[in-house]
């Protein structure tokens, strides 16, 4: 048979289309909610490969769930929600994609800002209930973007880089600070002033989140920090949830310690803290960084990439364990020919060649 391939959520059609010339292929078709635990298991036990999503949780109990699983085939670029180690354990590789959502990100970074700063998710629900308060009305008087000072959490990154770039579209003054640094060239590419943190904080109108997620970083925003900050400031996370503790900031929101927040990821998500969900002045979005429909679709090719590797008896270029494939056989019964996957009966050969042209259009989720 056919080696089995079962994709968590919808993703790019062109994507699927090359793993159904080589293999069978099951999509969970529901784009709208988070596979539930009881049907990714039930997927898992189905398959040889799974194709995962980043807010996918793939435990120790999901693993358990087939004991012949050949690949976690994730779309995440770390693998945050993976047990590595019992994946380790069980022999079966992981596959991530490489950081090409940067200027997604930076986007949703500052489109966060905007609507945070302008008010404009408020105004949009005012309309669509039939009010109107005036053009001249101060009824929702925001706070302006352009000229302001923006500082930059782990700033020295792609993303944060990004964003700065964005920054001086509207003159604003960009401050970072990372643990480490950065290279003189690098803060004059992209016009950034290194400061300490507790200067940044003191200093910005807009304070932006840009660590990435490990364990000294969790609760890197808290009471202490938001304290910093100007009452007449904004918060925008699109980086890691747990990065800001948000029992710290739904108290500095509700006492007015800063003006509002801007927010794409969440500590406990997909659950978000309720209290959070009730205050105007906080913008929140389920995690759009990378909702961008070209940057989905490369991602998704990317993931079949490192399929098809595997498949092909190679290596994944983006495996973070590859150590199992060399105590282990590459593909668990597949073998190559003439650059082409036979299955495990070996019978007709199918092309591995990636498609040049007219992949389908990425699916939006």
């Amino acid at each position: 048979m056919r080696p089995r391939i079962f994709i968590t959520q919808p993703i790019a059609d062109g994507a699927v289309a090359r793993l159904r010339k080589v293999a069978t292929v099951k999509v969970n078709p529901d784009a709208s909610h988070i596979i539930s635990k009881t049907a990714l298991i039930a997927g898992v036990r189905r398959c040889d490969i799974v194709f995962s999503l980043l807010h996918d949780t793939i435990d120790r109990e999901v693993l358990a769930a087939n004991p012949k699983l050949r690949l976690v085939a994730s779309q995440s670029i770390t693998p945050d929600n993976i047990d590595v180690a019992e994946a380790i354990k069980r022999k079966i590789p992981i596959t991530v994609v490489p950081p090409i959502v940067a200027e997604a990100a930076a986007d949703l970074t500052f489109g966060l800002m905007l609507m945070a700063a302008r008010r404009m998710v408020e105004a949009d629900r005012l309309v669509h209930k039939g009010r109107f308060p005036g053009s001249q009305s101060n009824y929702l008087v925001g706070t302006a973007v352009y000229g302001k000072t923006i500082g930059l959490i782990g700033g020295g990154g792609r993303i944060g880089t990004r964003v700065a770039r964005r920054a001086h579209g509207f003159g604003m003054r960009a401050l970072y600070w990372s643990p480490r640094r950065k290279p003189e060239s690098l803060e004059h590419e992209f016009a950034m002033t290194y400061v300490p943190l507790d200067q940044l904080l003191q200093e910005s109108d807009f304070v932006s989140v840009h660590s990435p997620l490990k364990p000294e970083t969790i609760h890197q925003i808290g009471a202490r920090e938001l304290a910093l900050m100007k009452p007449s400031a904004y918060l925008i996370n699109t980086a890691r949830g747990a990065i800001v503790d948000a029992v710290a900031l739904t108290r500095a929101l509700k006492k007015r310690q800063i003006a509002g927040a801007g927010l794409d990821v969440f500590e406990h998500e997909p659950k978000v803290t309720p209290a959070l969900l009730k205050m105007p002045n906080v913008v929140t979005t389920p995690h759009l960084g990378s909702a961008v429909g070209e940057v989905r679709e490369q991602m998704a090719n990317i993931v079949v990439d490192n399929i098809l590797a595997l498949l092909a008896g190679k290596v994944p270029p983006n495996c973070i364990n590859p150590e199992v494939l060399r105590e282990s056989s590459m593909a668990g019964g597949w073998r190559v020919t003439d650059g082409a996957v036979l299955d495990r009966d070996y019978r007709q050969p199918v092309s591995l060649a990636r498609p040049r042209k007219g992949r389908a259009p990425a699916r939006r989720s």
